[in-house]
């Protein structure tokens, strides 16, 4: 068996069938002659209803199937790693294909470690002489969907080469035109040809209507589109929809003044893998030339708005300039101060002026009640807090919350000692937009003259507590040489009756939980890589002290689905 592993060939018979079963089954339950798959190139998948990579693959395998069908030369076979018959079928009646029956196990087990399937959503391309050609299939899959049939070495070769003589010769043509389709739609549903915006510069915006982000970027693109038309500019946008949607898309795309490429068209997967999205919302700039002016221009039209046309690297060095110089004027007033909102809030609901922080160092904590790493945090920065305070009173904390009522504000704002900007105060969204605020908790770090010091501070505090005051990089090489100094006179490695196993090395570990006394740590590890094994220095510099024991024997839980495999996001891996 391990013949066809290795690249030879073998008969499928041999592969799929048992002494007992020479079929395989579809969801209604028909039998399906494994002869008759002869002369048809076979995909092997593996896959798992209890996996969520899995999950999110199979439609996309779906659809590619349903549009390689009427070749008749291409057939799937379903080998599961479910855990019971009823998650099985439940999962196989999504699918169009074929599947060795869930009861067969033995065959089931054979194929899995024939192939070496180490992690799932796992596809297996074999020829029609039984020769595995590709054991990537759902890379394939996911970047090329059906151009990458029928999934050889030699196809994927030359779908690359295709695509790097297209950055080559990039016209506009070759990166909306696709297949018979040369137009885009407006959003009456009228054609526009492509050729119509050749010589123009065009903004191809990758967009996701239930993304928060994508909705609040929309009026602001808008109205740099709109102004640029006023003064007859040569700009269009096209909407690259990455909804899966028809209604969503076309609910977003009719309060658009742009065009747009029509909805689910193959050429949006193209571009996301050509442009190398990344996130979203991006706003790809194409120049009159058809070459790319700027891989996403989505955070400096929010930043600069129309001044950030023509998005030539001229006008960007020259909002650089400007934003620099912003930067060295920028003063606690000028960040927290606006039009009448020239104060933040104590305890008691007290209005303290933003003058009377000025020449303090400030803290702006962008937190809420409903993030669980917010609440995780606080404790560490209330005890940094009164650590700083007690040595520095020229010190101060602001609460900027993102909760979704005044009651969660107060209860949350009720556990700090420190100041807040009031509840719903108009402020936060310039703050969030000048700092780029993308997630919480996170904290910025102001100096006496009101410069921004970092936008780190969070994992500073994590990091070195009250010992990161004030945050600048001098202070920080002062403690990374503390550190350093700690060290010494430390054994290079040590072996340990806690880990017998492999000697464990001192190292740098930003955070971890120790394997001896069970606490946190960090800074400083004997660690042992190979086996992700941990000890505090004081525990592992002590030996023979007790450890952390409850003394219990490890109990022996009933087996869950998916026990044994690690999930990553895109691929389960067995552990």
């Amino acid at each position: 068996m391990a013949d066809v592993a290795n690249g030879n060939s073998h008969d499928f018979a041999s592969l799929l069938s048992s002494s007992e079963r020479d079929y395989l089954i579809r969801n209604n339950g028909d039998h399906v002659k494994i002869d008759s798959l002869k002369g048809k190139k076979l995909g092997l998948y593996f896959s798992a209803s209890w996996c969520g990579p899995c999950q999110r693959f199979t439609p996309i395998l779906v659809e590619a199937y349903n549009e390689l069908a009427p070749k008749g030369d291409f057939e799937i076979v379903f080998i599961s790693a479910d855990e019971d018959d009823e998650s099985f079928k439940t999962y196989f009646s999504k699918m169009p294909w074929l599947a060795i029956p869930f009861s067969d196990s033995e065959i089931r087990n054979r194929l899995d470690e024939l192939f070496k399937v180490q992690g799932i959503p796992c596809l297996v391309i074999l020829d029609e002489n039984g020769k595995a050609s590709c054991e990537s299939g759902v890379e394939i899959i996911r970047e090329y969907g059906v151009e990458g049939y029928p999934f050889t070495p030699e196809k994927i070769k030359e779908l690359k080469e295709q695509e790097e003589s297209a950055r080559r010769d990039q016209s506009l043509r070759s990166i909306l035109v696709f297949r018979s389709r040369d137009y885009v739609i407006s959003p009456d549903g009228k054609k526009v040809p492509v050729s119509e915006l050749e010589g123009k510069t065009v903004g191809l915006y990758f967009s996701l209507s239930s993304y928060k982000s994508c909705d609040d970027f929309i009026p602001k693109l808008a109205e740099v589109y709109e102004k640029l038309k006023a003064k007859g500019e040569d700009f269009e946008v096209v909407l690259i929809s990455l909804d899966d949607d028809e209604e969503a898309f076309q609910l977003s795309f009719r309060n658009m003044p742009w065009l747009a490429i029509p909805f689910k068209d193959k050429c949006c997967g193209k571009l996301v893998r050509y442009f190398e999205l990344s996130t979203l919302p991006t706003l790809v700039v194409i120049g009159p030339d058809g070459k790319t002016l700027h891989s996403n221009v989505a955070e400096a039209i929010e930043e600069h708005g129309i001044q950030a046309y023509p998005f030539t690297p001229e006008k960007f060095a020259k909002l650089a300039e400007m934003e620099k110089a912003r930067e060295a004027a920028q003063t606690l007033e000028s960040v927290l101060v606006s039009g009448g909102q020239n104060f933040v809030i104590g305890k008691d609901g007290a209005k303290i002026l933003v003058s009377d922080l000025v020449g303090k160092n400030i803290l702006l904590y962008f937190s809420a009640h409903w993030c669980p790493p917010c609440r995780a945090f606080l404790p560490k920065l209330i005890k940094a807090y009164h650590e700083i305070k007690a040595k520095d009173d020229a010190f101060e904390v602001i609460f900027i919350s993102s909760d979704g009522d005044q009651a969660s504000f107060d209860k949350f704002f009720s556990e700090m000692p420190w100041l807040a900007l009031p509840f719903g105060d108009e402020r936060k969204a310039s703050l969030n937009h000048k700092f780029k605020v993308q997630g919480i908790p996170m904290l910025v770090a102001l100096g006496p003259t009101g410069r921004t010091i970092t936008k780190e501070a969070r994992m500073l505090v994590m990091v070195h507590g009250a010992d990161a005051y004030p945050f600048t990089d001098e202070h920080l090489k002062e403690v990374e040489a503390k550190y350093e100094e700690m060290a010494k006179g430390w054994p290079e490695k040590i072996k340990h009756a806690l880990h017998e196993e492999h000697e464990l090395i001192p190292s740098r570990r930003t955070f971890y939980n120790c394997d001896g006394c069970g606490e946190e740590g960090n800074i400083w590890s004997f660690y042992c890589e190979e086996c992700d094994f941990d000890l505090h220095p004081k525990c592992a510099l002590k030996e023979g002290e007790e450890t952390k024991d409850d003394g219990k024997e490890d109990e022996k839980d009933e087996a869950k689905p998916g026990e044994g495999w690690d999930c990553d996001g895109e691929v389960c891996y067995k552990a």
